[in-house]
């Protein structure tokens, strides 16, 4: 069995074989993945999957996470357990762990309807 990050890389890999190929070109395909972030311990995950659940809002389609069908903040959607592995909560810099990438979060969007659902959204 094939997970989903082997198919696509299969998939693209194919196409841009075959698009360089016929077009006679080097130029890149894809871009490099847009989110360049491992996640590094199980708050770092409940940060991202909030944020993710904030995509709906910020684009205004719909007033509450829960209410938008195709996330994962609506009722009845299943999600995979959380990874395993991850690192433990305790700070580890002590032994000299690098430091995480600065999660980018809502502040930077000014509208006050979007920062209050923000902040109606935060507790789930």
């Amino acid at each position: 069995m094939v997970n989903l990050e082997r198919a696509l890389q299969l998939i693209k890999g194919g196409f841009s074989f075959r698009a360089k190929k016929e077009l006679g070109s080097n130029a890149e395909i894809w871009q490099r993945g847009f989110a360049d972030h491992r996640i590094r311990d199980a708050e770092d995950y409940d940060k991202h999957l909030h944020y993710i659940h904030l995509n709906p809002l910020k684009k205004r389609l719909c007033n509450d996470a829960a209410e938008y069908r195709y996330s994962s903040a609506y009722p009845g959607w299943k999600l995979n357990a959380v990874p395993q592995g991850l690192k433990p909560t305790i700070s580890l810099q002590a032994f000299g762990t690098a430091e995480a990438v600065p999660f980018q979060n809502a502040s930077k969007y000014s509208d006050a309807k979007f920062e209050k659902a923000v902040r109606a959204n935060q507790g789930y």
